[in-house]
């Protein structure tokens, strides 16, 4: 479960697009605010939005915070 396992979200890479690791493990890529919520609800917060990805101290955001996704 998400809660027991920090989500990473890595710096955008040359497509805008961040990496998304789940307790170590890649889960895939996000290229906005709601991919990483889908990827969080699939790892077992199901009633996760966008509002809760960016307030929440279990994404350690890498590389540029919420609002970064690059070019």
């Amino acid at each position: 479960m998400v809660t027991d396992q920090p989500v990473a979200v890595l710096p955008p890479a040359a497509d805008g697009g961040r990496r998304v690791r789940i307790g170590g493990r890649y889960v895939g890529i996000a290229y906005g605010l709601l991919d990483v919520a889908a990827f969080v609800q699939e790892a077992g917060l199901q009633d996760w939005d966008e509002m809760d990805v960016v307030q929440s101290s279990l994404i350690d955001w890498q590389g540029g915070g919420p609002e970064a996704w690059g070019t």
